[in-house]
């Protein structure tokens, strides 16, 4: 069974970091594509992704320069390292996982999500 689980979400300041995790398990991560994405009142916006082609892309430009997306496959995590951050990045984050080879922003190309992990930032 196909479980992602996210952590490392929390209250920052605005400029602070914070670093999310999603754990996976039941599968082998680099068989895999994993995106992050997060809750707009529009529905999920894909923020990263890491394929299993070894590609990753950042779909955001509000987050570009200052978002990294990054996988340990021997740990079967994937992170999300948030820098600069702003109060527009309040939003629950999730993870999902998909068979497609290549990167997607949408979310309906991903089959398994994590609960999710909130994000406030604030002062």
């Amino acid at each position: 069974q196909v479980q992602l689980v996210e952590s490392g979400g929390g209250l920052v300041q605005p400029g602070g970091s914070l670093r999310l995790s999603c754990e996976a398990s039941g599968f082998a991560l680099d068989d895999y594509t994993i995106g992050w994405f997060r809750q707009a009142p529009e529905g999920r916006e894909g923020v990263s992704c890491s394929s299993m082609s070894g590609d990753v892309q950042i779909f955001l430009d509000s987050v570009k320069g200052r978002f990294t997306i990054s996988r340990d496959n021997t740990k079967n995590t994937v992170y999300l390292q948030m820098n600069s951050l702003k109060p527009e990045d309040t939003a629950v984050y999730y993870c999902a996982a998909s068979r497609h080879y290549y990167c997607s922003p949408f979310a309906n190309d991903f089959r398994s999500w994590g609960q999710g992990t909130q994000v406030t930032v604030s002062s």
